[in-house]
């Protein structure tokens, strides 16, 4: 226990000679700061000007370096604004270009009617012709056999009149082709 009070006073006493080094270095550290502070103040008003003068210039070559970034910006909306205006009258191109196929499917499907009818038409045209001719040549054999004068009357429903049905097919094919033409008008 002896050597244990000894070791606390020898702790103690290097304890106590640190305290008076430290408080001696601070007295020294304190003449050393008042030794190398300068003894009058400087007058700094000369630098103020120069100061306001460079900042001046900080502050133009900030907006002057702000003008290419915000030209940059410009042309980046300007390019979003094209790109924008392509892609609707891309879109706008397509859907004209899909009304044309439609139109032109149903020009198509109009010119085989047409065509179907008009050889429709011809063929009536040739049976009309050929009905008439035979009509002649029956009415020439009759005349021919009888050799006088015979008048025959005869109550009989009257004969189909082929240029009323032609005339007939001829407008429904321009109903069909109005109504075509309104189906596939500007809205398709």
């Amino acid at each position: 226990m002896q050597h244990l009070s000894d070791r606390l006073a020898s702790y103690l006493d290097k304890v106590r000679a640190l305290e008076e080094a430290n408080a001696d270095l601070e007295v020294k550290i304190c003449d050393w700061y008042q030794r190398q502070r300068p003894s009058e103040i400087k007058d700094c008003s000369p630098y103020f000007k120069t100061i306001e003068d460079l900042r001046h210039k900080i502050i133009a070559a900030t907006i002057e370096n702000a003008q290419p970034i915000l030209q940059i910006d410009n042309a980046r909306l300007a390019a979003d604004d094209f790109r924008t205006n392509y892609e609707h009258e891309l879109a706008l191109r397509q859907t004209v270009e899909a009304g044309v196929n439609g139109l032109c499917r149903v020009l198509d499907e109009l010119t085989l009617a047409r065509t179907d009818l008009e050889m429709q038409m011809e063929g009536l045209k040739e049976e009309l012709a050929y009905l008439r001719k035979n009509h002649e040549e029956e009415m020439l054999a009759l005349r021919g056999q009888t050799g006088g004068e015979v008048n025959v009357e005869m109550d009989a429903a009257p004969g189909v009149d082929l240029s009323c049905i032609l005339n007939e097919m001829r407008n429904q094919y321009e109903q069909m082709a109005k109504h075509n033409h309104r189906d596939a008008g500007p809205g398709s």
